[in-house]
């Protein structure tokens, strides 16, 4: 019988096991994650394969640090983009939990510098960005690269191994739930996990399992927004006067012809583009490191839309559209912004006769506007030009589109303001695959306010 057990070893299921040890270090505690420890985590794409394998668990998703271990690390210190922290406690709040988080971050060997603190600079280049129709969310970046940010989960990883039970490589597979109370939770290999409390923090990743177990239990769930869209990868020096001042440019667009909101999101300097692989379908991300650079810069362009009534199967729209794009290209498709134009799709030839050299080899030439839908396109092409408006280069004809980068968010849970869901007593959801937030600082966050709560009961 354990006091907490917590799904999910990302920074959520992370951050809600350090607050809990700290706060209650005599509880027995146990964490479910269904990939590996962070050491063995790899990904053979990674490794030097040409084509990604589409591995039952994909590790750049799966493990230790979730699919954020992988990542460039990027903590975003403001409730102003990440997640919606602040619809349940005041802004106050979650100020005071990312600073808390951060924190941690710190205590475990994150780097010092933070991006974006100058405001003089931050008010010039907002100037900027109004004049073009585009709004930058000011955004204070502590950026650890892939490699620190390994090492820091490492260093979390060990400090928990002496004071928790971690279980790697077995998953969640039912919830226990008896007269409307979690009293823990049964594994995929058919073992029944006993606790007064559980914490649920699968990611992006575990979102469909999420969804579905929480709908099998009539716990309450609401719509998100969908987001669809590309990676732009492009020379560096196009954004470098933006992000040699504040890193990560956060960008919000909404398209003349449709409304829609459009916006920048995961942004990385002389990074590279990557392959994923969520449940069999490949989907493209971007990484940056702390040590080892290239010539380009890479971001996502998303459309967000939120649907109503009767739809309700966000994560299989946002997996519909990925699947034609493996369907024509066998993965990822990656088409030049000038061919896009010109209604014809990209070759080898064209690629190879770019300024451009592509940072994700494996990617095939072709058509995205076979897959992409009119409207999600239209709003991109939009925000690319407006884009161009404060760092001439965007719109240029060399300028690579790979997709499709999606976001499988979960529909989102309804919760109390202590992260509780409103249907199962002691049953808490935290993170991004709870809907509740969509970046690694908020998804922090979430888990040491559920922590607080529960330790507090």
């Amino acid at each position: 019988m354990y006091n907490v057990a917590i799904v999910g070893a990302g920074p959520a299921g992370i951050f809600a096991a350090l607050e809990i040890t700290k706060l209650k270090p005599e509880w027995k505690v146990v964490l479910i994650e269904k990939g590996d420890r962070i050491e063995k985590r790899k990904c053979l794409l990674r490794e030097g394969y040409a084509k990604c394998p589409t591995c039952k668990k994909c590790g750049l998703l799966c493990g230790w640090g979730g699919a954020g271990a992988f990542s460039d690390g990027k903590l975003t210190l403001t409730p102003d983009v990440g997640g919606h922290l602040d619809d349940y406690m005041s802004r106050d709040k979650v100020e005071e939990l990312i600073d808390y988080a951060d924190k941690y971050y710190l205590e475990f060997g994150a780097t010092e510098e933070v991006f974006g603190t100058d405001m003089k600079v931050f008010r010039e280049l907002e100037r900027q960005a109004s004049l073009a129709e585009l709004k930058l969310v000011h955004s204070p970046v502590r950026h650890l690269g892939t490699e620190r940010s390994l090492d820091v989960l490492k260093n979390m990883q060990d400090y928990l191994d002496k004071r928790i039970t971690i279980r790697n490589d077995v998953s969640a597979k039912n919830l226990i739930v008896e007269c409307e109370q979690v009293k823990g939770l049964i594994l995929d290999n058919g073992e029944e996990i006993r606790a007064e409390y559980t914490i649920i923090a699968p990611g992006r990743e575990g979102a469909d399992w999420l969804t579905k177990e929480f709908s099998q239990n009539k716990i309450g769930m609401v719509n998100n927004a969908v987001d669809v869209g590309v990676r732009v990868e492009l020379p560096a020096p196009v954004f470098e006067p933006l992000t040699s001042k504040l890193y990560e440019s956060k960008l919000i667009y909404h398209s003349p012809t449709f409304g829609d909101e459009v916006r920048t999101f995961c942004m990385n300097p002389n990074g590279e583009v990557v392959q994923e692989n969520y449940n069999g379908i490949a989907t493209v991300n971007g990484h940056s490191y702390a040590e080892k650079t290239t010539n380009n810069t890479n971001f996502a362009l998303l459309v967000s839309e939120k649907f109503t009534e009767p739809f309700k199967e966000p994560i299989q729209y946002g997996q519909h559209i990925a699947s034609l794009a493996n369907m024509l290209g066998g993965g990822i498709l990656v088409q030049r912004f000038g061919d896009l134009l010109d209604g014809r799709r990209s070759t080898p030839e064209r690629i190879k006769a770019s300024i451009l050299t592509p940072t994700l080899s494996c990617a095939t030439p072709g058509d995205l506007s076979l897959v992409i839908p009119y409207r999600q396109m239209t709003s991109i092409i939009e925000m690319l030009y407006a884009l161009d408006k404060i760092a001439p280069g965007t719109a240029s004809r060399y300028t690579l589109l790979y997709g499709i980068e999606v976001k499988f968010y979960s529909a989102r849970v309804k919760l109390t303001n202590e992260l509780e869901t409103e249907g199962v007593k002691n049953l808490f959801a935290i993170g991004d695959g709870a809907g509740v937030t969509r970046g690694l600082i908020q998804a922090s966050a979430s888990g040491v306010h559920a922590a607080r709560v529960i330790c507090s009961r």
